[in-house]
C-alpha cells in the first residue's frame, strides 16, 4: 500500500516534469506518507528500500527545495539505493582490494582502464561516490590528505574535505555528460543537472540524512509519542503506553517531567 502510494507520487512529479506540482494536497500526501512509515515504532515495514529514499528525496527535494525535475527525483532515489552497499564507494582494484579514488586518478588512463570499463562509467561513478559523501556523511569529511601522491597527484598538497568532493564531483558530472555513452544511456541532461546543481543536491542529501537516515524527524517522533499516550489515557491499551514509551526514547525525554509515561508516582 505505502510503495503503491508512492509511486502515484512519483507519477505526478513525471507528469509535471519542468515544473514543480508540490502543492497543498501533494505536501500534505507526503507528510502522511512519512508519518505512515513511523507509525508502530515496534514494527518492521514491508517497503523496498527504494520506495523509502524516493519518499524521502521527494520530501526534501521536491517539496522542501521545490525542484521541477523528474529524472534528479528518479536518479537520485536509484542512487540512494545502489549505495546501501558500501563497496560501490570503493570499487576494487587489479587485486580486488577496495580503494579510494581521487581526482587525479580519473586522469591517469593506466589506472582508469583497470578499474572501470569505460570514462563515462568512471566519471559518473566517482561523481555518485563524491555526492553520496558529501550528501549523506558530510562529518566523516574531515581534512585529510590523499595517500599515496603520484605524479598526476596534482591534489597532493591540498586536504581533502567536503569542498574537495563538491568541485571534482561537478567536474566529473560534467565530464561524465560529454562522454558518447552518456547520449546512448539517456542521461546527458540528467548528468548536467547534477553538475550545475551539486551543491543543492548535496544539501538536500545532508537533511534526510540527518532527519530520516542517520537521526529521525524529531518533531514527527515527538508528536507520535503524545499520540500514543493519549490514546493510552483515553483507552487504558497498554500498546498504545508501549510505543509512546518507545517514542520517548528515541527522543530521550525526561522521565521526571513525564512520570505518568513510565508508570511513576508524581
Amino acid at each position: 500500500m505505502l510503495e503503491q502510494r508512492i509511486h502515484e507520487l512519483k507519477q505526478i512529479i513525471a507528469g509535471n516534469d519542468g515544473r514543480n506540482a508540490a502543492d497543498a494536497r501533494f505536501s500534505r500526501a507526503v507528510d502522511e506518507l512519512l508519518s505512515a512509515v513511523y507509525d508502530d515504532i515496534g514494527a518492521i515495514k514491508d517497503l523496498p528500500t527504494r520506495a523509502l529514499f524516493d519518499l524521502f528525496v521527494i520530501k526534501v527535494l521536491y517539496v522542501g527545495r521545490h525542484s521541477r525535475h523528474a529524472d534528479v527525483i528518479e536518479y537520485l532515489g536509484c542512487l540512494l539505493d545502489t549505495y546501501i552497499a558500501t563497496r560501490e564507494l570503493f570499487p576494487p582494484d587489479a587485486a580486488g582490494k577496495p580503494q579510494t579514488l581521487y581526482f587525479s586518478d580519473m586522469l591517469d588512463a593506466e589506472k582508469l582502464g583497470a578499474t572501470f570499463e569505460s570514462r563515462f562509467e568512471a566519471y559518473r561513478k566517482y561523481a555518485d561516490s563524491a555526492l553520496y559523501l558529501t550528501g549523506i556523511f558530510p562529518a566523516s569529511l574531515g581534512a585529510r590528505r590523499p595517500s599515496a601522491p603520484t605524479a598526476l597527484r596534482r591534489e597532493a598538497g591540498r586536504t581533502v574535505d567536503a569542498a574537495y568532493y563538491v568541485t571534482t564531483g561537478k567536474a566529473m558530472y560534467s565530464m561524465a555528460s560529454q562522454e558518447g555513452l552518456a547520449e546512448d544511456t539517456h542521461q546527458r541532461e540528467t548528468l548536467s543537472k547534477l553538475a550545475r546543481y551539486f551543491e543543492v543536491y548535496a544539501d538536500a542529501l545532508n537533511e534526510m540524512s540527518a532527519r530520516y537516515i542517520m537521526g529521525f524527524d524529531m518533531e514527527l517522533i515527538a508528536d507520535k509519542m503524545l499520540d500514543n499516550f493519549n490514546r493510552y489515557r483515553a483507552s487504558g491499551e497498554e500498546w498504545h503506553l508501549t510505543n509512546a514509551r518507545r517514542y520517548a526514547a528515541i527522543l530521550s525525554v525526561d522521565r521526571l517531567r513525564f512520570p505518568s509515561m513510565f508508570g511513576e508516582a508524581q
